[in-house]
């Protein structure tokens, strides 16, 4: 472009108004690119090594427990292979901000997850031992676990002899090979019939069923076998994908969408209100300047795209700086959560939204300042009216 040096020029008139401008628009799409990262990795697909498991669970909430019963009739439908139980615990290690997963499976739960590696004398002590509990190797390391050490947990949901004090033996630990999965490696499971024992309220009661398929293709056949089973009844269930069934069950802590776009929301706007007095303050000390422009031969339409593309680059400097640095930083932030957040790198869908977003604000908070300096009239300019 032959003028940009004049938009550069214009641009960098007052620097510091411009640099500190430039680092707002820069923090804001610092925000959006690491938000948009965490949307993208709630609604991630699931794993491949997961294609031929469903997951059967309440209609009315993954929060109410299935009877047990419904086990043996879920395994006799035709083309299901394996049906293992499993129920939320929920218990809280020394502190809430230590929380990770912690849930009780049934027998053939490692047989079913076959990506979860575990040695098979781990697995042997884990059948054979009342009490006992595997976890994965990121979260042993993260606390200092080794094999053989009690895990004290803290009941939010089940006491058990009228205390909430429960222990588990550490028999054993997991770990899968796919780096974008090791936030998996921080979670807890120990034995459903322990639980099923050892709890006061709730007995021969099931959280969902993990069931593994013959014949993955004929998945929504099977799906509606199952839920006919409990058909009109008070405990009728809902079978679906593991994927979906694993976004359900986040969203009953919170709908992650929504909470991005609000934030985002409410980043843009003031933006929007940021760069607009910007543009407008920039446009008004150089009325003069502009004036001069006219009279040695700019064009009105000039003018007006001179402005406009001044706002332009100053979104496409800053927003992009921004998002360059959130690619940068999302390996680092995963690393250093010992890989509970497993933060993708930046989606060639998040780059394209952020340019249109550049766009778009830089065509919003530009306009009107061009407009002004389209219709202005050379003498009143000079003149200082």
């Amino acid at each position: 472009m032959k003028y940009l040096h004049l938009i550069w020029a214009a641009l960098f008139r007052s620097k510091l108004r411009t640099v500190l401008t430039l680092l707002s628009i820069a923090v804001a799409f610092l925000l959006f690119g690491m938000l948009d990262s965490v949307r993208v990795a709630f609604n991630a697909g699931g794993a491949v090594a997961g294609y031929d498991r469903m997951v059967v669970a309440s209609r009315l909430s993954i929060t109410q427990m299935l009877p047990a019963r419904l086990e043996s009739q879920i395994e006799g439908v035709p083309g299901v292979n394996l049906a293992v139980r499993g129920a939320w615990f929920g218990g809280i290690y020394q502190d809430q901000r230590n929380f990770f997963p912690n849930m009780s499976v049934g027998d053939g739960f490692f047989e079913m997850y076959p990506e979860y590696e575990i040695s098979p004398a781990h697995l042997k002590a884990f059948e054979s031992t009342r009490n006992g509990a595997v976890v994965g190797e990121s979260l042993a390391e993260r606390h200092g676990w080794k094999v053989g050490d009690m895990i004290p947990l803290q009941a939010t949901i089940f006491p058990t002899q009228g205390s909430n004090d429960w222990q588990f033996k550490l028999v054993g630990t997991y770990r899968l090979k796919e780096v974008k999965r090791k936030g998996e490696e921080n979670a807890l499971y120990f034995r459903w019939d322990y639980f099923n024992e050892a709890n006061d309220y709730v007995k021969d009661r099931v959280g969902w069923w993990m069931v593994q398929l013959d014949d993955p293709s004929k998945s929504d056949q099977v799906a509606q076998a199952i839920d006919a089973l409990s058909e009109n009844s008070d405990h009728e269930t809902k079978t679906q994908t593991e994927q979906a069934f694993n976004q359900a069950f986040i969203k009953q802590f919170a709908d992650i969408g929504l909470i991005v776009s609000a934030i985002m929301g409410a980043v843009f706007f003031t933006l929007l209100l940021l760069t607009g007095n910007t543009m407008a303050q920039a446009v008004r000390e150089r009325i003069p300047e502009l004036a001069v422009l006219k009279t040695i031969g700019f064009s009105d339409r000039s003018v007006l795209w001179l402005v406009l593309c001044e706002a332009l680059l100053l979104l496409f400097i800053g927003g992009g700086l921004g998002l360059l640095v959130s690619a940068l930083l999302m390996p680092g932030i995963s690393a250093a959560s010992g890989g509970i957040v497993q933060l993708p790198t930046l989606q060639t869908s998040t780059w394209l939204t952020g340019l249109g977003l550049m766009v778009l604000i830089g065509v919003l908070v530009g306009l009107l300042p061009a407009l002004r300096a389209k219709r202005l009239n050379i003498v009143d300019a000079l003149a200082g009216r």
